[in-house]
């Protein structure tokens, strides 16, 4: 992180209630608004990083905890977690999110971004198909779960995926075929990379033996360009 950058645990109101997150802001005060949305075991030291990195680049980034402050590192537990999480109350606290990060004195955007990986790549989508027009990029990491939308009418966003070509969590050909799913569903700009590697390749901390430092770093380069051109 660079000197001066601020992180801050974070509450917003979601419906009628309220929702927490951990948010970081980069050293020079202000930048364009970005969401970060967790794995199934929950918001972990590695999603935190990745918000960092995030206000490294110039972001303002928030990740919201939506299993109320509950992480794991034993998959079943994490199965049981995702599959236990209320897709609308998830869905209520992303969208507050969003208008926490678009009322937010340190936020230059008039839109965000939202990045998310395996569970969160599966409400990336649904956020930037519920928010509309809010959201101007959604980036997807093998995103796969409950949250995934059947239709993507609702999504303008521009949308850059990151799939493994080993995955076997969600094979590759299920991939291309969603991302032509969101094409023709949603009129808006698209464009899934593959890498070759399996699932959760990003997550520098995973237990499947999966990550790949080279795809890591290419994926997160292309992502970090695409925010800065579609967040604004």
């Amino acid at each position: 992180m660079p000197e001066n950058a601020s992180r801050q645990n974070a509450t917003f109101s979601s419906g009628m209630g309220q929702a927490h997150g951990y948010l970081s802001v980069p050293s020079s005060g202000s930048g364009p608004g970005v969401i970060v949305i967790q794995e199934w075991w929950g918001l972990t030291d590695h999603i935190a990083d990745v918000v960092d990195r995030l206000a490294a680049e110039g972001f303002v980034a928030l990740a919201p905890d939506l299993y109320g402050g509950r992480t794991t590192h034993d998959a079943d537990e994490a199965g049981e977690l995702m599959m236990s999480l209320p897709v609308d109350q998830a869905a209520r606290d992303l969208g507050g999110a969003v208008d926490f990060l678009l009322g937010h004195d340190a936020v230059t955007s008039s839109t965000v971004g939202a990045v998310g990986f395996c569970m969160g790549g599966g409400f990336v989508l649904l956020l930037a198909a519920q928010q509309g027009d809010r959201v101007s990029a959604a980036v997807p990491y093998y995103g796969v779960g409950p949250a995934v939308p059947s239709t993507f009418t609702g999504l303008t966003a521009a949308v850059q995926g990151h799939y493994g070509l080993k995955d076997d969590f969600y094979p590759a050909d299920d991939a291309r075929a969603q991302e032509q799913q969101i094409r023709e569903g949603s009129g808006a700009e698209v464009e899934f990379h593959f890498y070759d590697a399996g699932h959760a390749f990003h997550n520098d901390t995973n237990k499947l033996g999966t990550y790949s430092p080279g795809d890591a770093e290419l994926a997160w380069s292309r992502t970090v360009d695409f925010l800065r051109a579609k967040v604004v």
